[in-house]
């Protein structure tokens, strides 16, 4: 047998000792009056987090220790809570940003300087900014030998999709450079020194590729 508090219909409050069955049968009740189906999502929500509130206090030891307890706990999940909406925010900001920027960024840049800069960045250890600055290295020598066409706000995913075309042996490292790219650019993956050398080993090679239906073109054929 347990002891369950139902609301009346007046709004006070009675206490009937009835069995869990029954209990089950009277919440589902009382969570189907007009009032409930009402009520706002958010205001559901509010109500839930109070519920959780309240029975933490109830839980916590009696006196004052007890309250300071079940305060500090409150006071956690809140700032827990900040901290994920915070971070959910800056994550969704970046991205917006990156994407309106598309794969180069707002600076426009030459395959060689890309490179440099790669270079530069690996030099000091800051592997996710040379990494992305080695694929947009390939982006551009792509462009330039019109493997590709140039495409404005073109994402690292479009470019293996449309490198891997025109380039078969290499669509499947394409496609994991492109990962590579999403992941420390928008997925907040630290960079590697092994993710730069891959990304590099890339570059060069693609550097001598030549699309297959070039490659076996015979000299002076239109």
């Amino acid at each position: 047998m347990i002891v369950t508090v139902i609301p009346a219909v007046t709004g006070a409050m009675v206490l009937d000792d009835i069995g869990r069955d029954e209990a089950r049968r009277r919440a589902v009740e009382e969570l189907i009056k007009p009032e409930y189906q009402q009520e706002s999502l958010a205001e559901r929500i509010f109500r839930t987090i109070q519920d959780f509130v309240d029975g933490l206090t109830d839980s916590a030891p009696k006196g004052v220790a007890g309250g300071v307890f079940a305060l500090a706990i409150v006071l956690l999940i809140v700032a827990a809570l900040v901290a994920l909406i915070a971070w959910q925010a800056r994550r969704a900001t970046r991205a917006h940003r990156a994407a309106a920027d598309g794969l180069f960024g707002p600076r426009e840049r030459t395959a060689a300087e890309h490179r440099a800069e790669a270079d530069r960045l690996a030099g000091e250890s800051r592997w996710s900014e040379a990494i992305r600055e080695r694929l947009r290295a390939i982006a551009r020598d792509l462009e330039h030998r019109a493997i590709v066409a140039p495409q404005p706000g073109r994402t690292a995913d479009e470019l293996a999709e449309a490198a891997g075309r025109e380039l078969p042996p290499f669509a499947a490292g394409l496609a994991a450079a492109a990962r590579l790219f999403d992941d420390v650019t928008y997925g907040e993956v630290p960079g590697t020194a092994e993710g730069y050398r891959t990304m590099a080993d890339l570059d060069e090679g693609l550097r001598a590729a030549r699309p297959a239906a070039r490659a076996t073109t015979p000299a002076g054929a239109p």
